[in-house]
């Protein structure tokens, strides 16, 4: 079970937690980058009181090589230690990866299969959901156990919870923008970096001070982008071409930067 540093408990579908049950499974905490330090310890362990182990990784490829080399062997030692899913005639190991869109899984198998076989990525991996479109074929990730994983498309719950919840879904990527509407999504990242104090926008963007307004924000993330539009203007004269800034473009930059952890280290819940 794969979920994003960030969003620990937003970014976990409570109908694969349930149809989990009792088989053995790892929760690995993914984009540990881009979370805030000082609640690592608490994300890591959040709704796992006696159930499955947690190995917690982030994007950068060192750090999930390092994780993917926990992986293995925990996979080992669970399923071993399980009577029900023991099995002596078969040696191999199946495992599923699943969790919400745009998580990692699909990079979290090319990055077990890159370590222990030394081969080259086998899915196919992207920075927006629904890369991953169907179940796939099996992956070997290792030879010594012998240990295949299988990439499945990211599952969200069929009704989220609260608005809240779908909007900090939204802002890593596991629902598409124009779903919610970038200015929407700028508009509710701009709330939460300022109440969680966290105002690294103003100097990246070059802001005097903090502020809640997204406008002029974004006015000055074109302004540093140099994202502007023509638009022609019905004068008496005639059409004439005229240059503004292009406001929805901005907010897209400013939700990338948030994606890219260039606004500070931050976990939404």
């Amino acid at each position: 079970l794969l979920s994003s540093a960030h969003i620990p408990l937003s970014g976990r579908n409570p109908m694969l937690q349930e149809a989990l049950g009792i088989r053995p499974h790892i929760l690995v905490l993914n984009k540990m980058d881009l979370a805030d330090p000082c609640q690592q310890p608490v994300s890591a362990g959040a709704g796992l009181t006696g159930g499955p182990r947690v190995a917690a990784g982030r994007a950068a490829v060192t750090a999930l090589l390092r994780v993917s080399l926990q992986i293995v062997p925990l996979v080992a030692k669970l399923v071993g230690d399980s009577p029900r899913y023991h099995r002596a005639e078969s040696t191999e190991y199946s495992i599923l990866v699943i969790g919400v869109p745009n998580v990692g899984k699909s990079s979290l198998i090319n990055s077990l299969r890159r370590l222990h076989l030394k081969k080259g990525k086998a899915t196919a991996v992207g920075g927006e959901p629904g890369i991953t479109k169907a179940v796939l074929t099996r992956i070997q990730v290792c030879e010594k156990p012998l240990m295949y994983l299988v990439d499945t498309p990211g599952v969200l719950p069929p009704k989220l919870g609260d608005v809240e919840t779908g909007m900090k879904l939204a802002l890593c990527g596991a629902i598409r923008d124009h779903l919610v509407g970038e200015d929407i999504m700028a508009d509710y990242l701009l709330y939460t970096l300022n109440k969680r104090q966290q105002f690294g926008y103003v100097q990246r963007y070059g802001l005097a001070k903090a502020c809640d307004d997204i406008e002029p924000v974004l006015r000055r993330v074109a302004l540093a982008q140099g994202r502007t539009q023509k638009v022609k203007v019905l004068t008496g004269t005639g059409n004439v071409n005229v240059t503004m800034l292009n406001y929805p473009a901005a907010a897209y930059e400013f939700l990338r930067d948030f994606r890219a952890g260039r606004l500070g280290r931050v976990t939404l819940d």
